[in-house]
């Protein structure tokens, strides 16, 4: 072989050798941590909206996209495990479900984009330094509406028009309770409602929580309590707050599907959905601190007549036409 013959020879190998590792890289599949408070099991009104909007954008898992799912099962210290596990699987991008794993994830990396699929408090929390722009590494979705609490109470006053005390069950250590406690005692005072604060820290508070309500003469509940109890403990604080003969508003759809009277908040899965199309952007170059967070566009009202009839109220004409589900 004479020498540029082999010139040539050696030309084609690199040029293909380049191709290669080209078409490797543009092969290599995008790895998604997804890190979540609840049980998976659970979870699965947060988890199918997520997996449609990637399908939607053209995203399958398993085939040009990779999701390692992780919950904490309510566990604050697993959380910041989980979240390290994730940074060590070399995830392209973690998705956080709450406050809590959104701090674990931050505490974790300070590189990864983390894309919160909610946030009480975004601001509040040291998540972001503004909402129109975040900077660092975190992005996506917050679920603070501070109109929520006006029209919450204002139900409750349509359901019990004498309404005058209201026992409002929080956890003191999320880290939105401060600011929706200001708001609470706001609005209340505008509607002439006394709001009675029940600190609740764990599951095995709840049942002392709605013996205080009654000992306080409320005449309604507002549940608030933070997800790490609201979740697991759903169908308890169900049972609980009949047994109390009292109407509760609660802020998720599953606690009137679990048996509460009520739920005012936040269409999650719209949120769970939103978040894709952050995952999208990251993944084709867009810089977390860049892009906005964006805050719920959708609500929903959800009204229990079962357990109306067991606790003997009456759910006015007028409110449940404005319902978005009833159980019957």
């Amino acid at each position: 072989m004479n020498l540029a013959r082999w010139l040539t020879a050696l030309e084609i190998a690199a040029l293909l050798s380049s191709f290669g590792s080209t078409e490797a890289q543009q092969a290599k599949i995008p790895r998604i941590g997804y890190l979540i408070s609840a049980p998976l099991s659970a979870s699965a009104n947060r988890i199918a909206p997520f997996r449609q909007g990637l399908r939607d954008l053209g995203y399958l898992e398993g085939k040009n996209i990779l999701i390692d799912w992780r919950s904490a099962e309510g566990d604050r210290e697993r959380q910041r495990a989980l979240a390290t596990e994730l940074v060590r699987l070399k995830s392209d991008i973690i998705v956080t479900g709450g406050s809590g794993p959104t701090r674990a994830a931050k505490e974790a990396t300070s590189t990864i984009p983390i894309v919160m699929t909610q946030s009480d408090d975004p601001i509040g929390s040291g998540f972001v330094a503004s909402l129109a722009r975040p900077g660092g590494n975190i992005t996506g979705l917050s679920q603070l509406s501070p109109e929520l609490s006006g029209k919450r109470i204002d139900i409750l006053k349509e359901i019990v028009p004498k309404l005058s005390r209201l026992a409002v069950m929080g956890t003191s250590t999320s880290s939105s309770h401060a600011q929706v406690s200001r708001e609470i005692e706001a609005v209340a005072k505008a509607f002439g409602v006394t709001p009675q604060f029940v600190d609740v820290l764990t599951g095995a508070e709840l049942e002392g929580a709605f013996r205080a309500a009654s000992k306080g003469r409320a005449e309604a509940i507002l549940v608030l309590v933070a997800g790490s109890i609201r979740s697991p403990y759903r169908r308890e604080i169900a049972e609980l707050s009949i047994k109390s003969q009292l109407p509760a508003m609660h802020e998720r759809a599953e606690h009137a599907e679990a048996g509460g009277l009520m739920s005012y908040g936040v269409h999650l899965p719209d949120l769970d959905r939103r978040a894709a199309i952050y995952v999208d952007k990251i993944l084709k170059g867009a810089k977390p601190g860049d892009l906005p967070v964006e805050q719920p566009t959708k609500f929903e009202l959800v009204i229990n007549l079962k357990t109306a009839k067991q606790i003997g109220v009456t759910i006015p004409p007028h409110v449940l036409v404005r319902a978005d589900r009833v159980i019957r």
